[in-house]
């Protein structure tokens, strides 16, 4: 209750500000992606932008176009307000309209709010680049790399390059069913621009959401990409159980890779308190005890399945991230020839896809340099 009034009076006191060209309303927001993070997070900004006269109170959310029991799934949430195949349970506010093609979704809007596999990444920027406004910014809450010609690629980079527009990100623990169940968490946004991440700390915040920004956008992104490499490790330990000891070494060993993988990839410098913030330490954790990526990777050991057919029976339409993350990591360190460098990523890599027995994931931990 408490919550709630201070959020009104908030509005009120909004509404009485002299208008200045920065407070001018009607900042429009687009969120491209529609799955479980994506629908989690659509909630929070249908419900923001109403609470706030800086944006438009309408929000266009592209939606990839599928069928589910006959209908259209634009359809769906249009009229019934709600994800049933990605977040089912949770009511959408009104506010937010699924639009099933990207190009006129984007069209027209300030702030791009990107949420989808980053598998689809490139492909979905081209697509849109034409009806992209001048001087909008984007944010992106992908988590994952990818492995361009000169080594490693972040996702923000992808968007940065080909719609030449300033992107910041944001990463931390928070999986999407407790954000959309409204269950208090922590995240950060990273933002090399100060402003634009205050402004959608602005879009974004809520009493449970709690968002620290930090100007260390790319460490914050490599974070939360390499934490779903270590989340499979965690996983492989539950399947062979072995016990919270091990998965401890399996996070602290994780957590060093991590740090030893950003001091080198990172064009600015590293600083160790980026990992105690939201997006490090706290999303490796609740990523290696909870998410899919644990989930998958623990039944790769009991079921005996690929990976492949393990994430279309488990996962409902989603993608995994963690596997597809280590095998671009390990194409970037054999080009840098750092492959004994970092044991527990390789060794995630060879389990998954080069037909290593996991039986041997153990060895990565015993052998482990303590010391990077």
């Amino acid at each position: 209750g408490k919550c709630k009034i201070m959020k009104t009076t908030k509005a009120v006191a909004l509404r009485h500000v002299p208008q200045t060209a920065e407070s001018m309303p009607g900042k429009r927001v687009c969120i491209v992606g529609s799955g479980n993070w994506g629908s989690a997070i659509a909630k929070i900004i249908g419900h923001n932008v109403k609470a706030s006269n800086r944006f438009e109170p309408l929000v266009n959310m592209w939606v990839f176009e599928e069928t589910v029991n006959g209908r259209k799934l634009t359809e769906i949430i249009n009229n019934d307000h709600e994800n049933v195949k990605y977040l089912p349970g949770h009511k959408l506010p009104k506010n937010v309209i699924a639009v099933p093609d990207v190009t006129e979704a984007v069209a027209g809007a300030d702030i791009l709010v990107f949420v989808i596999p980053h598998q689809f990444i490139g492909k979905l920027c081209d697509q849109m680049k034409p009806h992209i406004k001048p001087r909008a910014i984007g944010i992106s809450l992908i988590k994952g790399i990818d492995e361009g010609p000169a080594g490693l690629t972040l996702i923000s980079d992808i968007i940065r390059t080909k719609l030449e527009i300033d992107v910041s990100v944001l990463m931390g623990a928070n999986i999407a069913n407790e954000v959309a169940d409204e269950k208090f968490c922590e995240t950060t946004i990273g933002a090399t621009n100060e402003q634009n991440g205050h402004l959608f700390k602005e879009l974004m915040q809520t009493p449970n959401f709690r968002i620290t920004v930090v100007s260390e956008s790319d460490t914050v992104e490599l974070c939360g990409a390499l934490k779903n490499i270590v989340a499979v490790g965690a996983g492989f330990c539950d399947g062979l159980g072995f016990g919270d000891n091990t998965k401890a070494a399996v996070i602290r060993l994780g957590l060093m890779e991590m740090v030893a993988f950003s001091r080198l990839f990172c064009k600015n410098p590293v600083s160790s308190a980026t990992f105690l913030e939201s997006c490090g330490v706290a999303d490796l954790i609740t990523t290696c005890y909870g998410g899919r990526n644990r989930r998958v990777a623990e039944a790769f050991v009991t079921a005996r399945k690929s990976i492949a057919e393990l994430e279309a029976e488990m996962l409902n339409g989603q993608k995994l991230q963690g596997p597809q993350t280590s095998a671009e990591v390990y194409k970037i360190l054999q080009k840098r020839s750092m492959v004994d460098k970092f044991p527990l990523f390789v060794s995630v890599y060879e389990i998954c896809f080069e037909g290593k027995d996991v039986k041997e994931f153990i060895k990565c931990l015993q052998n482990h340099p303590q010391h990077m």
